[in-house]
């Protein structure tokens, strides 16, 4: 890697006029092609079973793609605990153009990375006019593997997608702040939205640009500061230097946002079930490990190994771990202040770091995790600001220790480079993903339950109920693990576990609609018909939208007599489903009952084209041809019912009855 660049060279009052450097567009190009590099292997890579389906690859509002229905939906729902309007647009913008294509999506998210990367080079570059620390910066942004956790999984389009605008919000500040005008102020405020409507993570920005106005724009005066080292002759020419508090009351706009999110976001959570009762986990074991993982993540920063999808909560914290962590945070957090004035990078670099972790940090617990990789997507930049710029300084010090020091900026991004691309390989697949956090943690139960979904998927029905039992023994009060285990019972025909199970996940979770679902069925098959149908209305009633129950509540219906009640259930999941051939099938077959045979062949007939060797549909399709007295289609569709299903007698006598009715014979 060339050597940090130090010389002054004169710039004009506003950077946009400036022609691009050659050495700026070839260091764009080269952060390009290695983010591109490590991550285009997930271009052959699927959804993974958490939280994908609900997102993305099992979402009907998705599925529709952008209509006037999913843009009311996306900016009402709080699915999962959640209001993020502008990811679900774009998941939907996704799943319009490339449907149930998983690699495509996950380039998407590649993409967004990619260019929230090269806008971070230029952002720094253009307010600091250091050009390696601030490529330096960029590349491990673009490369660290504690990234790819928001960049590898779908469902984490809001880290990508809120990291791009909120880079865009900082580029629009740095232009309001060489030059200050209303319409530029006004052009923060919407890029800042545009990121609370990505995730709301974002809301600590404000805070941001309060440090950034110390360094590097040093719009706020610190009594007998000198900028040392590289920063004295780098930074851009000063602006008006303000009081504090006129600083303060500019980001009063963006604060008042701030908090307004914050609000909503914790109304929206707590409503979802998402936020856990200090109950379950005290203030004092949240405040202990809220210091530890400030520790762990910088640990992880450095030496980023046995990186998991999922960190389980500790039982019991050690005490000195929690106090030598706080020690150390407070220590350094002293240091900083003492030597703002001197280099005020570091304490800008720290206090970036601290701040942008609150939202995540778990005094306000959101899930069961310790912590997270992506919650240190936007924060890490802190801790890589003053570790670049702390090289310049070290460079310009110990002038004949240059060539050793511009190896150590080369040598971490090779290391990031390498690391990232094993780490990005862990997301090919659901299998891989569970089976390396079970390797690389202990007693990590949502690891035992992804491995359940993954055994279950695959049919081995008595190793997906081990692993979630594993997962229940580890974690006695999580529903979703009871409700799955209550599924795998009810696929064994153990009717009384399964209701067992999926009782206690309703007693933990009410809301718990998925569970209601298949207790229903439980429920029905054990001649509780009653019960069953009031599970499943309840189900409807969380969750109105829910294609799953309201085909469950029609085959209840429907195998009750009810064929006017079960055609209805079937049209609304069709409506709410409409690629899913089963639900085309069903309501097809309700309608044939009802003698309306025509609309019972569209119906097939639709089922087919989303599914070419569904046997049924064939078959159910020539029933219907041969009421509207279409023989020769009707014996067409026999024939492919025969073929698709060999076994089937009822396919064989259908089609030597259409035969006869031809007058012809058929040979067995």
């Amino acid at each position: 890697m060339a050597k940090l660049d130090h010389k002054h060279k004169a710039s004009r009052p506003d950077s946009s006029r400036r022609r691009t450097d050659p050495r700026d567009f070839a260091i764009c190009v080269v952060l390009l092609l290695a983010t591109l590099a490590v991550y285009s292997q997930v271009r052959a890579y699927d959804f993974v079973d958490l939280d994908d389906p609900d997102y993305v690859s099992a979402n009907s509002h998705v599925h529709a793609g952008l209509t006037s229905e999913s843009l009311v939906w996306a900016f009402t729902t709080d699915l999962d605990g959640n209001w993020f309007p502008l990811t679900w647009l774009s998941h939907m913008a996704s799943w319009q153009l490339f449907g149930p294509r998983a690699g495509l999506h996950h380039l998407v998210n590649v993409l967004l990375h990619a260019l929230g990367t090269l806008l971070l080079f230029a952002l720094l570059k253009r307010t600091t006019r250091s050009r390696w620390p601030s490529a330096f910066v960029a590349g491990l942004f673009a490369l660290h593997p504690l990234h790819v956790e928001s960049v590898a999984w779908i469902t984490e389009r809001k880290d990508v997608l809120c990291g791009f605008f909120w880079f865009l919000t900082l580029w629009g500040y740095a232009r309001y702040v060489e030059r200050p005008k209303l319409s530029r102020y006004l052009l923060v405020v919407v890029l800042f939205c545009l990121g609370l409507m990505s995730k709301p993570m974002i809301v600590t920005l404000p805070f941001v640009l309060v440090l950034l106005d110390v360094w590097p724009f040093r719009r706020v005066a610190l009594a007998g500061s000198k900028a040392a080292g590289a920063l004295k002759h780098k930074a851009r020419p000063r602006p008006a230097v303000r009081p504090l508090w006129t600083v303060l009351l500019e980001k009063a706009p963006l604060l008042a946002l701030s908090a307004g999110m914050s609000v909503v976001t914790y109304i929206v959570q707590q409503r979802g079930g998402a936020v856990l009762p200090l109950e379950w986990i005290p203030f004092g074991a949240r405040l202990g490990n809220a210091l530890i993982a400030y520790v762990a993540y910088i640990v992880q920063m450095f030496w980023p190994a046995r990186l998991a999808v999922f960190y389980p909560y500790a039982s019991a914290l050690p005490a000195w771990k929690v106090i030598g962590a706080g020690l150390l945070l407070v220590g350094v957090s002293i240091f900083a202040l003492r030597m703002i004035r001197r280099v005020p990078y570091f304490a800008i670099g720290w206090f970036w770091y601290l701040g942008t972790l609150v939202p995540v940090i778990g005094l306000v617990q959101v899930g069961m995790q310790s912590r997270a990789d992506r919650y240190t997507y936007i924060p890490s930049i802190g801790i890589f600001l003053l570790l670049a710029w702390g090289i310049a300084d070290l460079f310009q010090r110990w002038p004949k220790a240059e060539r050793a020091l511009a190896a150590v900026p080369a040598a971490a991004c090779l290391a990031c480079l390498m690391a990232t691309f094993n780490q990005v390989q862990v997301w090919k697949d659901s299998a891989s993903l569970f089976g390396h956090a079970l390797e690389v943690t202990a007693n990590n139960y949502m690891g035992y339950y992804g491995l359940g979904g993954v055994l279950r998927d695959q049919g081995k029905l008595d190793e997906a109920v081990t692993a979630y039992r594993e997962a229940v023994r580890l974690f006695p009060n999580y529903a979703g693990a009871h409700g799955n285990l209550g599924g795998v019972y009810l696929k064994q025909g153990r009717l009384d576990e399964a209701v067992a199970e999926l009782t206690e996940a309703i007693r933990l979770d009410p809301k718990d609609s998925e569970a209601r679902i298949s207790l229903g069925i439980a429920l029905n098959e054990l001649g509780k018909g009653k019960d069953a149908e009031d599970q499943m209305l309840e189900a409807i009633r969380l969750e109105p939208d829910s294609a799953n129950a309201h085909y469950n509540l029609g085959r209840l219906y429907a195998a009750a007599g009810k064929i006017n009640d079960a055609m209805v259930q079937f049209a609304i999941a069709a409506r709410l489903e409409p690629e899913s051939a089963q639900n085309r099938y069903n309501l097809g077959t309700v309608l044939a009952a009802q003698g309306k045979m025509r609309e019972a062949v569209a119906e097939f007939t639709e089922a087919i084209r989303l599914k070419p060797d569904y046997g049924n549909a064939h078959n159910n399709l020539g029933s219907a041809l041969a009421n509207l007295g279409q023989i020769d289609e009707a014996i067409a569709e026999f024939r492919k019912a025969v073929r698709l299903m060999p076994d089937s007698e009822e396919a064989q006598r259908n089609l030597k009855y259409a035969l006869s009715l031809q007058g012809k014979t058929t040979r067995q």
